[in-house]
């Protein structure tokens, strides 16, 4: 799908591992600005404060 399948076997495993690294901080980025922006509203509604 992204060429990986050409690479040697380190080289595969490496760009894996930076993918998956690469991955994980975009959804913690993602999952960061939601809560930040979402989280007081749902706080809120869920206590009634």
């Amino acid at each position: 799908m992204f060429g990986i399948e050409t690479l040697s076997g380190n080289a595969q495993a490496a760009a894996i591992v930076g993918a998956v690294i690469g991955e994980a901080l975009t959804l913690n980025a993602v999952y960061t600005a939601l809560e930040r922006i979402a989280g007081p509203a749902l706080t809120e509604a869920v206590t009634g404060a």
